[in-house]
């Protein structure tokens, strides 16, 4: 199965005006979309939750582990990925290219376990304030579910690799590199070991990587916080970003042009089986 491919028929089908108050039907395209390819592999668990008036949903997939650590109640791990975007975009980078390498992460893992059990989570409302991942996370402390890692998935298919494409928040300019032709990984402290493991797997693909550990829940860098590991964080668990970068790359965030010929799919493709490699390393 091609994986580019696969990837490409997944932007397809998630990359269209999808905003949960102004573009409801194409919002909901996506939320089926989602739960139909989830569903091929295990039943779907919906987590809903009230935004006013409004009913919306985190859309959940439970992978077991591997045969022999089934007794070992290990925790699992969470792979989350927002399916909304902001009005009047198609939001093709952001996030449906996060989405599709979930619905992949998916299908390999389904068939492939690793040692932790896994947790796919399709996150609602994270344009609106990380409202989905908010609550998930809330959830999860209040039941007082241990998480091994928490790795959320946003804007994964941009690269530039002219020089002066990568802005940073002003003390990292120094210390990464000047083209934006890499993948960010940025975790609490509580990730070091699986921030250089996943991204040494992502470099082994071909894909350059850069990793930031941040202190005190990113509250010092605040453009670290602008996904849903944020919620995460604050809650304690140990969480990562794998990103592009977004804005600080991207010029199309946000807009009418993030479409999905703005976008690098060899790139692209590369993250998600380097993801795919360093995940099924974690020990």
């Amino acid at each position: 199965m091609n994986l580019k491919n696969q990837l490409k028929s997944h932007l397809t089908s998630i990359a269209r005006d999808r905003d949960p108050y102004l573009a409801t039907a194409g919002h909901f395209f996506v939320q089926e979309y989602i739960r139909q390819e989830f569903a091929q592999w295990g039943s779907v668990e919906i987590h809903t939750f009230r935004v006013g008036s409004k009913t919306c949903q985190n859309l959940i997939l439970n992978l077991p582990s591997q045969a022999e650590f089934q007794k070992g109640d290990l925790p699992p791990i969470l792979i989350g990925a927002h399916y909304d975007a902001v009005p009047g975009t198609p939001g093709a980078d952001d996030n449906a290219t996060g989405v599709a390498v979930l619905l992949e992460l998916a299908r390999i893992f389904a068939v492939q376990p690793t040692k932790y059990p896994l947790r796919l989570v399709a996150f609602d409302m994270e344009e609106y304030n990380l409202l989905g991942s908010t609550e998930y996370a809330a959830k999860l402390k209040q039941e007082e579910q241990p998480l091994r890692l928490m790795i959320s998935l946003e804007m994964l298919g941009y690269c530039d690799p002219t020089p002066g494409s990568q802005n940073y928040p002003s003390p990292l300019k120094h210390f990464y590199p000047s083209c934006g032709d890499f993948i960010a990984l940025i975790g609490n402290w509580r990730t070091i070991r699986d921030l250089i493991c996943i991204s040494r797997s992502i470099r082994k693909v071909g894909v350059p990587s850069q990793w930031l550990p941040v202190p005190n829940r990113g509250l010092i860098v605040r453009q670290t916080r602008q996904s849903d590991h944020a919620p995460f964080w604050d809650a304690g668990y140990p969480a990562m970003m794998v990103t592009d970068t977004a804005f600080m790359r991207n010029p199309n965030y946000h807009k009418l042009s993030d479409t999905i010929d703005t976008l690098d799919l060899d790139f692209l493709t590369g993250v998600c089986q380097g993801l795919e490699s360093g995940i099924a390393k974690l020990r």
